[in-house]
Order: C-alpha cells, then sequence, then structure tokens
C-alpha cells in the first residue's frame, strides 16, 4: 500500500492498468468543434473573461461540468462554473471582486455586475482523485486556515467517504473525481477545444447517463451522488437520457447512507430536486427507481401528497416560474406542502383559542414537526409564516387593511398562494380576482372597490340571519295571544327586531336580557308614532318596514 502511495505521488501506473498500459484516470481526448460542433455565441462572455484572465496569468483554466453538457446539446447553460490549476487565493488575487467560500471545498465566486442583475462565475480548482487506497494520513497541499480541516488526520474514511475535498490535483484525476461522464468535460472557449477522459461526448450522443468507475464505490465516497443522480435523471429525461442500468443498480441498497449526511446539506439538495425546474419528472425518477421513501423526512412528504391537487398545483407552478426565467423562493413551495397540516391544527385549536393565536401556535407545532432547525428557524422560517398568516387576512376588505396589505413585502407571495388555493376551489375564485384587481388598480377605484365589498358583506350578514316574524297589521288580539305563549319574564322583550343596521350589532341565538338599555331605546321608538297600541304591542307600520 506504500508504494502504492509513492507510485501515486510519482505519477506511476499502478496494478492492472499498469499492466494493460492504461491510466486509472482515463484517456485524454481534446475533441475540436468540428467534431463536437458546440455554438460559441452559448458561451456566456463573462465565463470567457474568466478563462482567458486565468490563461494570461500562466494557468490552465476550462468551463466545466453541466455547462459543457448543455452546450454539446445546443442549449443554453443557465450556470456557468470554470476549472483550473491555480489556487483559491491565487484566483481571488487575479480579480478585483472575488470571495473564496465553502469549508469542505473551497471555491471561488467572481463577481459580474450589481444588484439583481449580478451574475457569479464559480472558480474551482483541480482536486486529486482520493479513494480508499489513498487513505493514509494526508499532509496535503490546500492552504486553509479552518482549524475542523487543519486538524483531519484522513482524507477518506473507513467506508470509503471523501473527508477532506481541498487536496489539489492534476487534471486527470480532477475529471475522474466527477460524478457522471457527460459531467466530466472541459471546455475552452478560446480555442474551442472540448477535453474529454471518460467518452462523455459519445455518452451525450447515446444519451446515457453513466457513473465513472464504480457506481457502489462513488456512492460510498459521496452518499449525495445518489440524490444528484435522481435529479440528473430527472432533468435530462425530457431530452432522453437514461440512467445507465449499472449505475442504477446499487441506488435503493446505498440510500442508508444518506444517514450519515448532515442534515443542511441533504435539505439543499431536496431543494435542488424541486427547484430546478423539474420537480414533477424528480418525484416521478423518486418512485421509478425505488426512492420515493428514506432520503429525507420533508422530502417523503412532498412525495406523498404530490398528487394533492393544491402541492400538484404548486410544484407545476414552480416547474413554469423556472422555464420562464423567473425567481423562485423555496419558502412559498414548502408552504404550499405544509400548508394541509398547518390548516388541520389551526381548525382543531379555533375550537379553544382565538384565531390568531391558534394559527401561531399551529405554524410553531408544524416547523416543530416538520422542519426542526436546518433551516426553519431562520428567513425560511418568516417567510412561510408571513404567507400564511396573510391568508385570513385576505378575507378583510375594508378599512386599511387592503392598502397594508398590497404594500407587505411579501404581498405577491401571499397573493400567488391565495390564487393557487383559488385554483383548486379551496377559496372563492371572486375573492382572488378582486385582489388582483385591486393591486393594480388607483386609489379612486380602490375605494370603489373596498365600498361594493362592504356591501356584499352586509348582504351575506342579513341572509346569514335568521327570519324575523312580522307582526299584524291591525288588532292586538294576535299579539296578546303570541305574549301569552311566552314567559311572562320575558314578555318585554318579543318585539320585533329593528330591520336593516340592528342586524349588524345582535348577536345571533342570544335572547336581549329583560333590562338592556338598548332592546328600551328600540321600544320607545316603536310606542313613538301617533296611534301606536298598547304597551307591548307593535306599531301599525312596523311590519311594512321589514318589507
Amino acid at each position: 500500500m506504500i508504494k502504492t502511495f509513492i507510485d501515486k505521488l510519482l505519477g506511476k501506473k499502478t496494478g492492472t492498468a499498469a499492466a494493460k498500459g492504461k491510466s486509472r484516470f482515463g484517456k485524454r481526448v481534446d475533441v475540436p468543434v468540428s467534431v463536437h460542433g458546440i455554438d460559441p455565441e452559448l458561451v456566456d462572455k463573462r465565463a470567457t473573461d474568466v478563462v482567458r484572465t486565468l490563461k494570461q496569468a500562466g494557468f490552465e483554466a476550462y468551463i466545466v461540468g453541466g455547462a459543457v453538457r448543455d452546450l454539446l446539446l445546443g442549449l443554453r447553460p443557465k450556470d456557468f462554473d470554470v476549472a483550473t490549476n491555480a489556487t483559491p487565493e491565487q484566483v481571488k488575487g487575479l480579480f478585483r471582486r472575488a470571495f473564496i467560500i465553502g469549508k469542505r471545498f473551497r471555491i471561488v465566486h467572481v463577481v459580474y455586475g450589481r444588484g439583481r442583475e449580478h451574475e457569479v462565475i464559480e472558480v474551482s480548482t483541480f482536486r486529486a482523485f482520493l479513494d480508499n487506497a489513498a487513505a493514509e494520513q494526508v499532509s496535503g497541499n490546500e492552504k486553509t486556515s479552518k482549524a475542523q480541516l487543519a486538524g483531519m488526520q484522513h482524507a477518506v474514511d473507513a467506508s470509503g467517504r471523501v473527508l477532506r475535498d481541498n487536496v489539489w490535483g492534476p487534471q486527470d484525476e480532477d475529471a475522474t473525481r466527477r460524478d457522471f461522464t457527460v459531467n466530466a468535460m472541459y471546455y475552452d472557449p478560446e480555442t474551442q477545444v472540448v477535453v474529454d477522459f471518460h467518452k462523455g461526448i459519445e455518452d451525450a450522443k447515446k444519451k446515457v447517463l453513466r457513473m465513472i468507475g464504480d457506481p457502489a464505490t462513488r456512492y460510498r465516497e459521496d452518499p449525495v451522488r445518489i440524490i444528484r443522480a435522481v435529479r440528473f435523471a430527472a432533468k435530462l429525461s425530457q431530452l432522453g437520457f437514461k440512467l445507465d442500468p449499472k449505475t442504477a443498480k446499487p441506488l435503493v441498497e446505498s440510500e442508508h447512507l444518506l444517514h450519515d449526511v448532515p442534515q443542511s446539506r441533504l435539505f439543499d439538495e431536496m431543494l435542488k430536486l424541486l427547484q430546478t425546474g423539474h420537480a414533477i419528472a424528480s418525484i416521478e425518477q423518486l418512485k421509478v427507481l425505488g426512492l420515493a421513501k428514506g432520503i429525507y423526512p420533508l422530502l417523503d412528504v412532498v412525495v406523498e401528497r404530490a398528487d394533492h391537487p393544491f402541492v400538484q398545483a404548486a410544484l407545476m407552478d414552480t416547474d413554469r416560474r423556472v422555464g420562464e426565467g423567473k425567481t423562485v423562493a423555496p419558502s412559498f413551495l414548502l408552504a404550499c406542502v405544509l400548508w394541509q397540516d398547518v390548516k388541520t391544527g389551526w381548525d382543531q385549536r379555533m375550537q379553544r383559542q382565538q384565531p390568531f393565536p391558534a394559527l401561531q401556535d399551529a405554524i410553531d407545532d408544524v416547523f416543530d414537526k416538520r422542519i426542526g432547525d436546518v433551516s426553519g428557524r431562520g428567513k425560511l422560517a418568516a417567510d412561510m409564516r408571513e404567507i400564511w398568516v396573510m391568508q385570513p387576512r385576505f378575507d378583510k376588505r375594508s378599512g386599511s387593511t387592503p392598502y397594508g396589505m398590497v404594500a407587505h413585502l411579501r404581498f405577491r407571495a401571499g397573493f400567488d398562494f391565495l390564487r393557487l388555493r383559488a385554483d383548486v376551489g379551496e377559496v372563492d375564485e371572486h375573492l382572488a380576482e378582486w385582489w388582483q384587481e385591486f393591486q393594480q388598480a388607483d386609489d379612486s377605484r380602490r375605494d370603489d372597490m373596498m365600498e361594493q365589498a362592504r356591501e356584499e358583506q352586509r348582504a351575506k350578514q342579513r341572509k346569514a340571519q335568521p327570519a324575523a316574524k312580522r307582526a299584524p297589521k291591525s288588532g292586538n288580539a294576535p299579539a296578546a295571544a303570541t305574549a301569552a305563549d311566552k314567559p311572562k319574564a320575558h314578555s318585554k322583550s318579543t318585539a320585533p327586531r329593528e330591520p336593516e343596521g340592528s342586524f349588524e350589532h345582535a348577536e345571533i341565538g342570544d335572547p336581549p336580557a329583560a333590562g338592556d338599555a338598548a332592546t328600551k331605546k328600540r321600544r320607545r321608538r316603536r310606542r313613538k308614532p301617533a296611534g301606536g297600541g298598547e304597551q307591548g304591542g307593535p306599531s301599525s307600520d312596523h311590519g311594512s318596514s321589514e318589507d
């Protein structure tokens, strides 16, 4: 083993690979533009600028990974990554706005532009390929001040999982440590040459997703590759790509390895599954590959509810927005997925609590049970809470509430949530249409809309009230008979109620007390017209006033 390690450091071929005259890191093939056919117009000019700057400084540099794969397929990549033999510190020194990020995997973000229009080109250093054969103590050539990495003794643990990923190496090893052959190609935008070590161009033409090396071993090295396999299979399935059978076979039996992956990293990978424009296809792939349950608890909930009309509408809406180049927020999608839990808990608590405290307690309970402390206590939780709390406020369309709602920072997300609820019949379509118009109307139109909403509310309240009994227009005998049927203690409270506005203030089902002041005032108003009957009897025009 020591000899193997020394041979590796010296770049010598070992074992069977040496006997056959083959390198375990593949054979470099430079593919010209006449063969690969990449359109240079699809390449981001800022990525080209990063490559040019690094090359002018004497380093190797290429566009790498999924961007090269998409370019080969004639697609315009959304993100461009660059790989180089320069260290993060060397890269940072060449650009005015560059930042080293990451701990386990240190990379550089080169930033172009400002505000929402800014673009980030991610630059990584060629990594060495580390496996069980090189699990001895590694002094490394990484330059980092992070205590966690400086004190780590091994690059690979006993199971084969990579622990240190900042050990620099040559380009062929960097290619081999990548996951799929179609993601392990390098493109030089200046010479227009594609560098291919593992027949990635051939697999791209065959539309096959094939893992580099032994799939089971590669999943042990980094279990998150299991989720990446699902994501790429979903993303490329629309183009006719399929997982290589040998790549797919160990997925289920390797799933338990994900239990050792930090929850925060699994959470991020789950979001990539759901928010890269292929959420529906990803869920379908999870089912097809036998991974519908067990990867991550919250993902289990998403898969389980994917056929629910509201959740399905949210997933489809997310895919649509990504396809149109619009931004998507994880808070919105997760708020849709967990709304069922919030609503159920809210309804149960309403039996013993006021509406708003009941809603807040239901939300807290959902965070504890479904999200935990991974990301549910930061901005994500705050945004989800605001979306949920807005929903009952949409019912109030008078006073200052509508103006305050449309000025709210998260109004658009809250309204989109309401819109989806209306689409599946959970709320009245008219309510969503009202808010759609209100947010775009001028102040004069808004005042008219709120007045109309108040009239609609009054009409609903009148309709909800029990019908009042009409008083006879003449004669006191029927009134006396009616009074006789009532207990004497309540004989003064049997006069018909005031029409119109009086319904707004009375509690339904609560009979007025005999000495109630409001009741007395109403009785005095009824006796006021000339020609009224005896005390307690109805006036001659009261019955007609209710028509």
